[in-house]
């Protein structure tokens, strides 16, 4: 019978991040409904973003539309602008929302 052991040796280091009073606030709220402080919720989110190789989740616009959504619709927008074509909210809606 053989017994192996393994250690793992983990080096910390501080990461600084940029964010309004009101953002850290709400999401200590949300981390301390989860029973965890900021530091492991970011930690966790850290961790998760290196495992998945990407973000897990999908990043939004302040419109609410991924980033390459958006950008169809401003192309859109500027070559109806363009060529003179003025959309109806109804048309706007019907092309790209459904």
């Amino acid at each position: 019978m053989y017994i192996v052991y393994t250690t793992t040796m983990t080096t910390k280091t501080t990461v600084n991040v940029r964010t309004d009073v009101s953002t850290k606030r709400e999401a200590q709220r949300v981390f301390k409904r989860m029973g965890l402080d900021l530091s492991t919720g970011v930690n966790m989110y850290l961790s998760r973003v290196a495992q998945d190789k990407a973000m897990p989740f999908t990043p939004r616009t302040i419109n609410g539309f991924t980033p390459e959504f958006e950008a169809e619709v401003l192309r859109e927008t500027a070559y109806a602008k363009k060529h003179g074509r003025d959309y109806t909210a109804d048309e706007v809606i019907q092309k790209f929302f459904r």
